[in-house]
């Protein structure tokens, strides 16, 4: 089983952080991380491998999850395991259909209006 990593960790934020220092502890990373940025390396010492490559991409990672309000909120549920162990309530969406056999009231039925046909012709 693979880990999932942590990504409030990896941007150094609290789990409680807000967009606003998601995006600026960020910046704050990039500025560190980033390739162009770092003036002692050349780019034939920046190949595969490279640890500060992965991190870079780890950061590049964890900022596109917790960016985005859906895909944060889906990961915390799974770092919380809710929905991975069936703990949590799962949300099913429930149509309310009307049977026609039943009376159903004050109904108004809407056709379509044929401008072919009636008193202005």
């Amino acid at each position: 089983m693979t880990t999932q990593p942590d990504y409030y960790d990896v941007l150094r934020v609290k789990p409680a952080a807000s967009q606003q220092e998601i995006s600026r502890a960020y910046r704050v990373l990039m500025r560190t991380h980033h390739p162009d940025l770092d003036g002692d390396a050349t780019d034939g010492a920046k190949a595969g491998g490279d640890p500060t490559r992965a991190e870079l991409l780890r950061i590049m990672q964890a900022f596109a999850v917790l960016r985005d309000p859906a895909r944060r909120a889906a990961y915390d549920r799974s770092r919380t395991g809710i929905n991975a162990q069936g703990a949590g309530p799962v949300v099913i969406p429930v149509r309310i259909v009307n049977r026609r056999d039943e009376p159903v009231g004050n109904t108004i039925r809407i056709t379509p209006v044929r401008w072919e046909s009636g008193p202005w012709t």
